[in-house]
């Protein structure tokens, strides 16, 4: 197979993920040990993000025309790239995650459902917290006055209870 045939086959399979794809986090993952790099893949594979270090011409190529075309400035240097299909920030939040413990780890960019941002909006998005923890915090926040208004009901009718 000619050489521009194999890398028409490797373009076509990264648009295929880019298509189906919610969300793309560029990292820039120079310095990172073998064992860091193995664990940053399983987090993310379990998590069912795809991570894969593609070559920025074929990347470019692949987002070209589609909502992540936004991203194409930042191919430069060497560059992973992490697609998440369900949870829009869920690469983004993963990988915020393992920062901390992985400092040659560093965000380039991302793209979340055809915004671009930068590797500061990206940190950014990456800091939300969940839907689920959200709504935890929100429901949290009713069940307080919930309870205090409760007990001061009780607190009434026990007080009109004993003097009548």
């Amino acid at each position: 197979m000619p050489k521009v045939e194999e890398k028409q086959a490797v373009i076509s399979k990264i648009k295929e993920k880019v298509d189906k794809a919610k969300s793309l986090v560029l990292v820039d993952a120079r310095g990172l040990t073998v064992l860091q790099d193995t664990s940053l893949r399983k987090t993310l594979r379990e998590a069912g993000v795809d991570y894969k270090v593609y070559k920025n011409s074929m990347l470019s190529f692949a987002i070209k025309d589609s909502q992540f075309e936004g991203l194409a400035p930042y191919l430069k240097g060497p560059t992973a790239v992490a697609i998440s299909y369900d949870d829009a920030s869920l690469a983004a939040r993963l990988i915020n995650k393992n920062l901390k413990e992985m400092q040659a780890l560093e965000f380039k960019a991302g793209c979340i459902e055809g915004v671009t941002y930068d590797a500061a909006g990206i940190s950014a998005i990456a800091s939300i917290p969940t839907k689920e923890e959200l709504l935890a915090k929100l429901l949290g926040s009713f069940k307080n006055p919930m309870a205090s208004f409760a007990r001061l009901a009780k607190a009434i009718a026990d007080e009109k209870g004993q003097t009548a």
